[in-house]
C-alpha cells in the first residue's frame, strides 16, 4: 500500500511540475509571430509613437478551431518588458504561458523573444488576446476565433460572412506614461480622449471623418460580428440604427439566441451578434457610446462606423444613428444583461454543480490609502484597488514559479525519503 502511494505521490509530481497535455495528437497546430515595438499613429489631428503587435491597432487576429494548438512567438522590440494574455482560454495544464505579469508568469524581457503555447480545449466562438504589462493592453490586444471544428457547425444558421468589430480606447499622451504617473501620485488617471472601432474613432471626432471604419453588407446578407470591448475602463452600450442584432455567444460560448436593439458589453469582454442587412440600402451608423453607474469622471464621447450597403445610390448627408441608452441608465443595461443565459443542448451540455460545499465572500473595491495629504487622489489620498481590503504589491519573481518552487522542494524531500 505504502509502495503505492509512493508511486501515485511521485506521479502527482511529474504531472504538477511538468504539465500534462490535454490536447489530442490530432489537433492542429498554428505558428505565429507577433512583433511588439513602437510604431507612428495618427489619430484626432495628432501622431504618437505607440506600442503595437506586427504595427495593427488593433493587432492581428489568431484563427484557429476548436481543440487546436498555436504557438506565438513573441519578439520584444519595445523598451520594457511585456507579457501577451490569452483572454478567456482555458489553457488546461498549461498555466506557464497564461500572461498575467508576475501572476502566472514574468514578464517577456525588451530585447528578446519568447514562444507561448496556447491551449484550446472546449472553448468555441470569439476571444481576444492582450499584453497584461500595466496599461499596454490599451495598444496590444487583438482577436481569438474559434471555429467549430470540421463535420460540426454553428448551433444557427451559418452567416454568409463574417467581421471582427474591436471597441477600444484612444489615449492622445503616452499610456505607460499616464500610467507611471497615476501609480506615483496615487491620482486618477487621465481619461482616454476617444473611444474607437477598429482603431477608428469615428465621424464625431476631430479629423477623422476621413478614416472611419466602414462595413460593407449586401442587402439580404446576414454577417456574424464577433464583438471585443478592449475598452480600458467603461462598459459601452453598442448598436446599429434601424438594425436589430442577435446575440448568440459570449467569451467563448453559445447563448441562447436573443433579438435586440442594442448590447452592453463589458471591458474584457466578447459577444457574437447576427446582423441580417435588411433595410433600405444606404448609410447606417454602428455607434458605441459609454454606461458608467458611477459619480466618478469617466470619457463622455461617442465612437462611431458606418454600416454601407452595396448598390447604385447616393449617401445620405448624415447616417442614420441608433438610439441607444442614455450613459447612466442602469436599467437598460441590467434588461439586456438578465436575457443572457447559455445554450443547453445534446451538442451544448451545460453541467452545473449543485451540491455547493463552500461559499466565497470576494469584494473588489477601490480604496484610500492616508498618506498625510502628500498624495494627488481625492483628499490628499492615494487610490489603490483592494481585494477583501487586501491591496497588491507586484513580486519580482511571478507567483506560480513561487509556488512551482515549493511543489518541487516538496517533491525532492519525498524522492528523497
Amino acid at each position: 500500500m505504502g509502495a503505492n502511494r509512493g508511486l501515485l505521490f511521485t506521479f502527482l509530481c511529474f504531472v504538477v511540475l511538468h504539465g500534462w497535455s490535454l490536447y489530442s495528437a490530432e489537433a492542429a497546430v498554428h505558428y505565429y509571430d507577433f512583433v511588439l515595438k513602437k510604431s507612428n499613429f495618427t489619430r484626432l489631428c495628432n501622431t504618437k509613437s505607440m506600442l503595437t503587435v506586427n504595427d495593427s491597432f488593433p493587432g492581428p487576429v489568431i484563427r484557429v478551431q476548436k481543440g487546436d494548438v498555436a504557438y506565438v512567438n513573441v519578439h520584444n522590440q519595445g523598451k520594457y518588458g511585456v507579457t501577451i494574455h490569452w483572454h478567456g482560454v482555458k489553457q488546461p495544464r498549461n498555466p506557464w504561458y497564461d500572461g498575467p505579469e508576475n501572476i502566472t508568469q514574468c514578464p517577456i524581457p525588451a530585447g528578446t523573444n519568447f514562444t507561448q503555447e496556447i491551449i484550446f480545449s472546449d472553448e468555441e466562438g470569439t476571444l481576444w488576446w492582450h499584453a497584461h504589462s500595466e496599461w499596454s493592453r490599451a495598444t496590444v490586444h487583438g482577436a481569438i476565433i474559434i471555429s467549430p471544428t470540421d463535420g460540426t457547425t454553428y448551433p444557427f444558421a451559418k452567416p454568409d460572412a463574417e467581421e471582427v468589430i474591436v471597441l477600444g480606447s484612444w489615449y492622445t499622451g503616452d499610456v505607460k506614461a499616464i500610467i507611471d504617473a497615476t501609480l506615483a501620485t496615487g491620482a486618477s488617471p487621465n481619461l482616454s480622449d476617444a473611444y474607437t472601432i477598429n482603431g477608428q474613432p469615428g465621424d464625431l471626432y476631430n479629423c477623422s471623418k476621413d478614416s472611419t471604419y466602414h462595413l460593407l453588407v449586401e442587402h439580404g446578407k446576414t454577417y456574424l460580428l464577433r464583438i471585443i470591448s478592449a475598452v480600458m475602463n467603461e462598459e459601452m452600450f453598442f448598436g446599429i440604427a434601424k438594425h436589430n442584432i442577435t446575440v448568440v455567444g459570449m467569451d467563448g460560448a453559445y447563448l441562447e439566441p436573443i433579438n435586440v436593439q442594442y448590447i452592453m458589453i463589458t471591458p474584457g469582454q466578447t459577444m457574437d451578434v447576427l446582423l441580417t442587412a435588411n433595410q433600405s440600402p444606404s448609410y447606417y451608423y454602428m455607434v458605441g457610446s459609454p454606461y458608467a453607474d458611477t459619480i466618478a469622471p469617466f470619457d463622455k464621447t461617442v465612437t462611431t462606423a458606418i454600416v454601407r450597403y452595396h448598390g447604385n445610390y447616393g449617401p445620405p448627408p448624415s447616417p442614420a444613428s441608433p438610439s441607444l441608452p442614455a450613459s447612466n441608465d442602469t436599467p437598460a443595461a441590467e434588461n439586456f444583461m438578465r436575457r443572457l443565459k447559455s445554450l443547453v443542448s445534446k451538442d451544448y451540455p451545460i453541467n452545473v454543480p449543485k451540491n455547493v460545499t463552500t461559499s466565497l465572500y470576494i469584494t473588489a473595491s477601490v480604496n484610500l490609502i492616508d498618506c498625510h495629504g502628500k498624495c494627488a487622489g481625492p483628499m490628499g489620498m492615494r487610490l489603490s484597488a483592494s481585494m477583501n481590503n487586501i491591496s497588491f504589491q507586484k513580486p519580482t519573481v511571478d507567483i506560480l514559479e513561487a509556488y512551482y518552487q515549493y511543489v518541487l522542494l516538496i517533491c525532492l524531500h519525498f524522492l528523497m525519503l
